[in-house]
């Protein structure tokens, strides 16, 4: 559990409010029917210009936030579509966690499901957070103990049992689901005790019209 503990690294400041998920993963970057190769569509119109060339005035592109690996955002991050390629594309790139006032509903549960981790604080302590990105400060995120450290920022933030039980064990929606699998297997036995006749109504029926018709 001790790795899965803290998220840590250098931090970018991202001043954009509403940030919505086709500005995250532009749409001609869902061309691919699995999750690989989104890295370079990552906030491409704010990373490169119209000839595909780096803005030097995005932090992203410059030399001191090359290892970046969590984002300090204006408000209501992830808005817009529902496409969970924005959570993919993040990861990919190498963020494991987004700072911000609010996020867009959906969005924060993809990333939660994905284990990207984000975290809500009150518009005053991004603004430090902001102001110590500025300085090529570092960030340490404690899921256990759920605080936020940077130079100026010791904050507490909130995060569901469920979703901090998935982060500190390493587990995704699906592994979550199968640390229950006892339960499941128990209630799926007294229910097929109690009610023989629904147990693979389909499967039979497949059956008996094969027979019918041999």
């Amino acid at each position: 559990m001790a790795e899965n503990k803290l998220v840590q690294g250098r931090m970018a400041a991202i001043r954009i409010e509403n940030l919505d998920t086709d500005q995250i993963m532009p749409k001609q970057f869902l061309h691919g029917i699995d999750k690989s190769g989104l890295a370079q569509g990552l906030l491409y119109d704010l990373r490169f210009d119209a000839q595909g060339q780096p803005r030097p005035d995005c932090v992203l592109n410059q030399s001191a936030y090359a290892q970046t690996r969590i984002l300090v955002a204006g408000a209501n991050f992830g808005c817009g579509s529902s496409r969970e390629h924005a959570v993919w594309g993040l990861q990919q790139y190498g963020i494991q966690a987004v700072i911000a006032p609010s996020f867009g509903e959906i969005f924060y549960s993809n990333a939660m499901n994905n284990r990207l981790l984000l975290a809500m604080l009150p518009q005053e302590q991004i603004a430090a957070l902001m102001h110590d990105a500025d300085q090529q400060g570092e960030l340490q995120i404690d899921v256990d103990r759920m605080r936020v450290r940077s130079a100026s920022v010791d904050a507490a933030f909130s995060l569901s049992d469920r979703h901090r039980q998935m982060f500190l064990e390493g587990l995704d929606v699906i592994g979550l689901s199968l640390t229950y699998q006892a339960q499941i297997q128990a209630f799926a036995a007294q229910h097929w005790q109690q009610h023989p006749w629904m147990r693979d109504v389909a499967g039979n029926t497949r059956v008996r019209l094969a027979n019918f018709f041999k």
